[in-house]
């Protein structure tokens, strides 16, 4: 490592001696550095530096470095950090400013990790200062896997809310160096399926359309975040793959908003430009990069780039396109201070004591709870009354902490599940039952069959560990694991004594003797690559490389017959994990369940699904799901017959659904008491959960997505036509609204006052709504504003234009006020195919929801 150091620093004490300004000058403007710098650097070097693993330059003094690190919801991939709630359950506390504390202790978390990896000579993936975070897509099919990670189905919310990441990520700049920089994605039609998303052409976008729907989020985060980058999508539009898209990234991001930033591309996606299963575009690897190059896209996730050598000797491309590009990047690096010493950095100093701290544990629970969205609650049985309560908690949910962190995660040091949640908030003459009953689709559970396994050592697996990762030599040590495997290398754990928390590998050995015969199930969560064996035949193997992922391998035993298991496993990056076991399925039996909880006052089920249901392009092919999509948006159906017989029972049954996706709850509405939409929460999560449950905490969530009743209300999935979507376009009736969710008191507003009834082009429209709490306790309100313009027959039913979380006290009314100035007052204007601010009559809407029935209506005029 010290020879490393020495090798870049020499190149920079022999430049400190001339005279003559040069790239490692401090005091010059990132840009100027970077142009002198460019100057040094030959073809070959450049291009080096235009993929997300960028090459040294030993001779300059220019360390690698990974442009690739992930921030979605807390510092991803990356091992010990904390977990917030997932960006759709962030969304649904309608409230900017939370979001913006949570993002600006992500960046903390995020630069200390990186002071730390710096500090070790360690340049790998998750470790760089560059966050490929937000996803502003506009969430406008529920079967879409990545909704999740949105921001929700409306693009004022989504702009509002992802303003706030970019700004809390960012941090400013010091006076010198930038803390972080952020990343619009992705950019910009993109958004389902993911089944072809390599392959797929979102075409026929009307202008309308694109204008007022898909582009606002992106737009709001160059104009007025100011990110620093923006990440184009795999798909095609019109045509063109958006990453070598003239009219994306040319015409509208850099002439028309002025964006100066890098423009980087989804993982892989160049590729797709002349591969077989791609977009088939271009013939050729060279042709592929330089149209992406020429397009805009200056920094590539993937190898296709190192053609861009070839490229220029055969004339696609002059070498001058790629010196556009690469000064971008090199402004970048000098930007964030990555180019020089760490103690010119005042960012550096940040310490690592932030990471997963009492502080952001407690951001944590704040914006757990505030995403908590009370749906139903009949005959007001929630808030759950303490004292001699008999409460049962059933479901796929209630006991899963992994499923409570969401996709692109870090590994918080503790995750409070909801059962936990739930047996901490009971009083001392309160009795649990806990039944899980079913899984989330599956009709069968896994019985841990682990106490089965026995080695020469004992019982459980014999452990071997090396401090390299392909087993050479002796073990460093040994070890044995009696009990299923749960190591994680977070917080500086090792596996084992003795074993480096790096570049190490395992190999675990038992004989498992069943005492039935049947079919088990192998289950192993791991970040890392591994293998198993049974008896001496390699069965399953796996190498996760992007976060921790579950496989599952299934063997049908007979009886008394032992069967020789091994597992290897080897550390790839970042922090390592590993949890292993093994168990019988067993059949769901829904009748014995529910005499498991015959005694109890009230089932609290925690249901719905699981990012390893839904997610980025997944390898689930299970009933009502597809790649990672959804086909259907109910309930799975195994969980349906469960509350179905609870209900049946006489139960009274309270619905926590955790999801990132809207769930068609029909059937539920009427079979259950309560139902509280909890997300995918956090760390915190089953915290918040009882805290609502018992009436600690008030609920204030409101719905970023319409919940629909059922596919029949959906349009096509692979339609961008925004005609019927989203609450927005839609003319049938929901199972919940857009922007609707529960207290445990009543608001009441009053008569809006608008300043004036006619206003010019350019000037401010401001308004005042008094809203009362008429209920005995304090809670939050979302005051939400939409607007209309009344001779638009084509146009949005409504569109929400302005909103505030407001507190108020039990018997209070505060005067809640906005100011709707020219952006919240645009409008597509026909005759010119743009977004202004254009004459005519306007309804304004004021209330607790977009359901029309919850708004006061006033018109205005614009002149």
């Amino acid at each position: 490592m010290m020879k490393r150091k020495l090798i870049y620093l020499l190149p920079l004490l022999m430049l400190s001696s001339c005279s003559q300004p040069t790239y490692k000058t401090t005091s010059l403007p990132p840009e100027e550095r970077a142009e002198l710098l460019l100057k040094e650097l030959t073809l070959e070097e450049k291009v080096s530096l235009m993929m997300d693993g960028a090459k040294p330059v030993e001779r300059l003094g220019i360390k690698p470095y990974n442009w690739w690190n992930e921030a979605l919801h807390g510092v991803a991939r990356a091992g010990l950090a904390t977990v917030f709630p997932q960006p759709i359950g962030m969304a649904a506390s309608f409230s900017p400013e939370a979001v913006y504390g949570v993002f600006d202790a992500v960046s903390d978390e995020a630069r200390a990790k990186n002071s730390y990896y710096a500090s070790q000579g360690s340049y790998e993936r998750y470790q760089g200062l560059t966050m490929w975070t937000p996803t502003v897509n506009i969430y406008r099919d529920p079967r879409w896997g990545r909704g999740i990670e949105t921001y929700g189905e409306d693009p004022y919310l989504t702009s509002r809310m992802g303003v706030e990441v970019v700004k809390g990520l960012q941090g400013g700049n010091d006076g010198r160096y930038d803390k972080l920089h952020a990343c619009a994605k992705h950019f910009a039609v993109h958004s389902g399926p993911e089944w072809n998303r390599h392959e797929f052409n979102a075409e026929n976008i009307k202008p309308r359309d694109l204008y007022e729907t898909y582009l606002p989020p992106f737009e709001a985060l160059v104009k007025e975040g100011k990110v620093k980058e923006v990440m184009c999508a795999y798909n095609r539009f019109e045509g063109d793959p958006c990453c070598g898209s003239n009219r994306l990234l040319m015409q509208i991001l850099r002439d028309e908003w002025g964006f100066d930033g890098i423009v980087l591309s989804d993982c892989g996606a160049i590729a797709d430009f002349y591969n077989d299963r791609g977009h088939k575009t271009h013939p050729d690897a060279e042709s592929a990069s330089a149209a992406a190059v020429l397009s805009g896209t200056d920094l590539e996730c993937g190898s296709s780039y190192k053609a861009l050598v070839e490229a220029v000797k055969l004339g696609k491309i002059e070498e001058k396109a790629v010196d556009v590009a690469v000064k971008r990047l090199l402004t970048a690096r000098f930007a964030l201070g990555e180019m020089d010493e760490p103690d010119k950095v005042s960012w550096t100093k940040i310490p690592f004591s932030v990471v997963a701290s009492a502080k952001h544990d407690s951001l944590a629970l704040d914006i757990a709870r505030k995403s908590m969205t009370l749906l139903m609650n009949k005959n007001d049985i929630l808030p759950l009354k303490q004292g001699g309560l008999t409460v049962a908690v059933m479901g796929p949910n209630a006991n899963d902490s992994v499923m409570q962190w969401g996709n692109y995660n870090g590994m918080p040091s503790h995750t409070v599940t909801i059962l936990e949640g739930v047996r901490k908030a009971l009083g001392a003459d309160d009795k649990l039952i806990y039944e899980q009953g079913c899984g989330w689709v599956d009709r069968s559970l896994i019985q841990s069959a682990f106490n089965l396994c026995k080695s020469a050592d004992g019982p459980g697996f014999s452990a071997r560990y090396w401090n390299n990762v392909t087993r050479e030599g002796e073990p460093v040590t040994t070890a044995q694991v009696a009990t299923p495997f749960h190591f994680c290398t977070s917080g500086a754990t090792v596996f084992a004594p003795g074993v480096n928390l790096t570049d190490f590998s395992a190999t675990y050995n038992s004989v498992f003797t069943p005492e039935q015969s049947g079919e088990v199930v192998f289950e192993v969560y791991a970040y890392g690559s591994g293998r198993l064996r049974i008896n001496g035949e390699e069965v399953k193997g796996f190498s996760n490389k992007h976060g921790g992922r579950k496989s599952t391998y299934n063997l049908r035993v007979q009886a008394g017959k032992p069967y020789n298991i091994e597992l290897d496993f080897e550390y790839l990056r970042s922090d390592a994990q590993l949890n292993f076991d093994l168990g019988f399925r067993k059949e769901v039996d829904i009748k014995k369940s529910v005499a498991v909880v015959k005694d109890a006052d009230v089932v609290i089920f925690v249901g719905g699904i699981s990012p390893s249901l839904e997610g980025e392009e997944m390898g689930v092919n299970l009933p009502g799901f597809k790649k990672g999509d959804r086909t259907d948006i109910e309930l799975p159906a195994v969980q349906r017959e469960m509350i179905a017989a609870l209900h049946r029972s006489g139960k009274k049954v309270i619905f926590v659904n955790c999801s990132g996706s809207p769930i068609g709850l029909e059937p539920e509405t009427k079979e259950c008491e309560a139902i509280l939409q909890a997300w995918y929460p956090g760390q915190a999560g089953g915290t918040a959960v009882a805290e609502v449950l018992f009436g600690k905490y008030n609920p204030a969530g409101r719905l970023p997505v319409t919940f629909y009743r059922n596919v029949s209300q959906l349009p096509d999935f692979e339609d961008y036509d925004m005609s019927g979507r989203t609450y927005r376009y839609m003319t049938q009736e929901p199972l919940f609204p857009f922007g609707y969710g529960l207290s445990y008191t009543a608001f009441e507003y009053g008569q809006m006052v608008l300043d004036q009834n006619k206003i010019n082009a350019g000037q401010t429209l401001e308004l005042t709504v008094p809203v009362t709490n008429a209920g005995k306790r304090d809670g939050e309100e979302v005051v939400q504003v939409y607007l209309r313009k009344r001779d638009d027959t084509d146009g949005p039913n409504k569109t929400l234009r302005a909103f505030k979380r407001v507190n108020i006290p039990a018997g209070k009314t505060v005067n809640v006020d906005f100011e709707l100035k020219d952006k919240e007052l645009e409008w597509w204007d026909t005759a010119t195919n743009t977004m202004r601010v254009c004459a005519g009559d306007y309804d304004i809407m004021v209330g607790g929801s977009s359901q029309t029935e919850d708004l006061l209506l006033y018109s205005f005029t614009i002149e």
